[in-house]
Parts: C-alpha cells; structure tokens; sequence
C-alpha cells in the first residue's frame, strides 16, 4: 500500500483518435480551419467591442469577455492535440496536463456564469428599460464578470489540486485528446469519493444555479415582450436575446452531456461509448467557440456594423 501511495506518474499518454489512424488527417485539417475560426471570429469580436463606442454596453462587455475566455480555453488545449495528430507525440507531461485540465475547468465555470450574467443583462434591459443604466452600471458589470472569472478559477483550483494528488499506481494511459478531467480520474487508484461530491457540488453551482437564472430571466422576458402592443418592439426585443440563448442551448446542451449524465453508464470496453464521449468533447472544445461568433455577428445588427466598420478602416489605411 505504501508504494502504491507513493506512485508519481511523470506524464501522460492521450490516446485521442489512435484507433483510426486513416481519420487522424482529417481530423487535424477540421480541427486546424476550426481553431483559426475561433481566433479570428472572436478576435474580431473583441476588437469590435473595445474600438467601437456604439458598443460599450454591458451586454457587448459580457460578449467580449466570452470571445477571450474561447480563445483561452481552445489555445489550452488545441495546439497539443493538433500536434499529437500530426507529429504522433501523444504524451503530456504531469504539469503540462495539470495547467489543461486547470484552463478547461476555469474556463468552462466562468463561461457558465457568464452567460447567467448575460441572461440577468437581457432582463433588466427588456423588463426595466427606465432603470437600466443604473442597475447596470459601468461598476456592477465589471464586478459581475469579475465575479465569474475568479469563481471559475477557483473552483478549477479546487478540481485540479484534488485530482492531481491522486495516485496514478502506472497506468497513465488516457483514452481522450486533452487531460479532460473525468478521463483523468479513471486512472487513479485510491478512492476518489471526495473528488465525486467536490464535482457533484460544482455542477449544482456552476451548471443548476446559472440555469435557473437563465431559465427566470427568460419567463420574464418572453412575459414582457408578449405584453408589448408593438410588434417592432417585440421583433427587436426577440432579436436582442436569441443570439444568446442560442449560444445557452448549445453551450448547455453539450455539457449536460459531458458531465451530468450518469456515470453508471459507462463501461471501459464500450469503445463506441468511448468514442462518442470524445466526439462530444470536441463539439464543446471547438464547435462551440467557433459558433460563438458566428451566431452573435450573423443575428446582431449593432456587431454586424461595427465589424464593417473595422473593416473599411483597416481597408482605408
């Protein structure tokens, strides 16, 4: 028992797609014209929000704060998977799988909140117009994202550190393309009871309770827009709100997969299940950054503009 508890793994394997050797090109050309996306897109998007003073509302702070979190998010582990598709590297060092697993748990907790802030956002400025400057003030919305930003952190603090004090016991083998937290854990061989009640914790505060912030919010909203006797009013109020509740839908959707179905449904010999777990995985890494943008700048007329803005200029110097 003493030498099992004294077992310090070096570094990992991530088997990604290994077993389809023939995909692996594709799925680096996907991946890659994918990455670039989200790095354009949301640069883009950042750009816009901080140079363009129609721009300057809580709304669009929220929105570039979620453009830089995708971009910190998917630069914390897409270059290594797109190296390990292309050179056949597939291992990780103890500390480089720490800091992965660190930036995908932060960024995925702030993202949640601040997409509950971006829900509270819409409902003031639809439900109560009149009292919107002053309940979103410059002040109330730097520190709510501020909130969500240092949340996140430390809650991945508290994940990562308990996970990363587990005994690995040699198998260090890990059946995914990123250090993705539950793919880690399976590794460890001592109890990890505490790190199932820690998680259970985390998905109710970060997962339940922006949810239901998001879920009010909206039976407000759509209470309110239905009472309008203006049916521009009620077009450009839906407007306003259905770019971030497509976002909601799909964000939401993925990592209710990920890691809020029941864990007793998974067997290590399914390589099928296996597989679709990592299939997932990469729609909430990858597609979802990279729709963020596009869903935002094709259903918003204020960021449609500032981006042709940008674009003249630049085209003009």
């Amino acid at each position: 028992m003493d030498k099992i508890n004294q077992t310090f793994t070096s570094e990992f394997l991530l088997l990604g797609f290994s077993g389809y050797p023939k995909l692996e090109i594709m799925y680096f050309v996907l991946i890659l014209v994918m990455y670039l996306v989200i790095l354009t897109g949301n640069g883009v998007l950042i750009i816009a929000s901080i140079f363009d003073s129609r721009l300057h509302t809580p709304m669009y702070f929220f929105l570039g704060n979620l453009s830089f979190l995708d971009i910190c998010y998917t630069s914390s582990s897409v270059p290594s998977t797109l190296v390990s598709l292309i050179s056949k590297k597939r291992n990780i060092p103890f500390s480089g799988c720490a800091v992965q697993m660190f930036f995908g748990f932060a960024m995925g907790s702030t993202e949640c909140f601040l997409l509950g802030m971006m829900a509270f956002d819409r409902y003031v400025a639809i439900c109560n117009p009149l009292r919107y400057p002053i309940i979103m003030s410059k002040v109330v919305y730097v520190l709510m994202a501020s909130v969500s930003w240092l949340s996140g952190g430390i809650n991945s603090i508290v994940q990562t550190s308990l996970a990363m004090q587990l005994p690995f016991c040699g198998n260090n083998v890990i059946n995914h393309f990123t250090c993705e937290i539950l793919a880690v854990l399976k590794l460890a061989c001592a109890d990890i009871s505490l790190n199932i009640i820690t998680m259970v914790i985390s998905n109710m505060a970060f997962l339940v309770l922006p949810l239901i912030v998001i879920f009010f919010s909206y039976m407000f909203i759509l209470y309110t827009i239905l009472r309008m006797n203006s049916a521009t009013g009620r077009r450009k109020a839906f407007s306003t709100c259905s770019a971030h509740l497509t976002v909601v839908i799909i964000f939401y959707g993925t990592i209710f997969f990920m890691y809020a179905k029941p864990k007793s449904q998974e067997f290590p010999g399914d390589d099928k299940l296996q597989t679709s777990d990592k299939l997932i995985s990469l729609f909430y890494g990858v597609v979802t950054p990279m729709l963020n943008p596009i869903i935002y700048s094709l259903r918003n007329k204020d960021v449609k503009i500032a981006v042709k803005y940008l674009l003249n200029q630049k085209a003009i110097q």
